[in-house]
């Protein structure tokens, strides 16, 4: 059965935190990021924060092969980075562990994840590689995504239950649609690719909190 755990990293004890080196002030949120081998894309915002000076400095990182703008609003810019996570021992043990990333939020002293993994045995793998490898972290919060009473909303976050009710409330699960994934974009203030994604992650935690109950937890 699943687990999710709720952490909290210092920025400064993983690869990622270092490359992004957010500065006071500044805030980032990880869209979607799928940790593969050596290789991960993720797409994030970064809310209030020089933009030409941000870019210099992930782009000059090593681990860095490419950072590209995605989308700009007034006051956050999405991008999308292609870096190396051969040295980030936090992705490591993250991918080592079957672990997925459900969303993190980094600000310039801590970044707070919101990861899932397979089992309970995953999970005490995972914590044990953190501290191997002398990573500084706080848990939060662990939880069974299957249980009914893990959350209020069935798992979802807040920026996902906007998004699905925004769909449901405007036409786009109709037949026939009447509101495209441009439209919810916006609303939200997103791009369109980043309203897809946020309905599917919101879609995959609704199911796994209500759909995949076992009998013994409806008790």
């Amino acid at each position: 059965m699943s687990v999710i755990v709720e952490m909290e990293v210092v920025t400064s004890d993983f690869e990622l935190g270092r490359i992004l080196d957010v500065v006071p002030g500044v805030r980032i949120e990880v869209e979607t990021m799928v940790p593969a081998g050596e290789r991960a894309v993720p797409l994030f915002w970064v809310y209030d924060g020089n933009r030409s000076s941000f870019e210099s400095r992930v782009r000059d990182h090593p681990a860095v092969d490419a950072v590209t703008e995605i989308d700009e609003f007034d006051d956050r810019t999405l991008y999308a980075i292609d870096w190396n996570v051969e040295f980030d021992h936090l992705f490591e043990a993250i991918v080592a562990n079957d672990g997925h990333v459900l969303a993190a939020t980094g600000h310039s002293d801590a970044w707070q994840f919101e990861v899932r993994f397979p089992s309970h045995d995953s999970l005490s793998s995972f914590r044990e590689s953190l501290d191997d490898a002398r990573i500084n972290f706080e848990v939060i919060r662990v939880y069974n995504p299957t249980r009914p009473d893990a959350g209020p909303w069935f798992g979802l976050t807040p920026t996902q239950r906007e998004a699905l009710v925004l769909a449901v409330e405007s036409g786009y699960y109709d037949i026939p649609r009447t509101c495209t994934t441009v439209e919810l974009a916006e609303k939200l203030g997103i791009s369109d690719q980043a309203v897809t994604e946020r309905l599917r992650r919101a879609i995959v935690n609704l199911v796994d909190h209500s759909l995949l109950v076992t009998p013994d937890e409806t008790d």
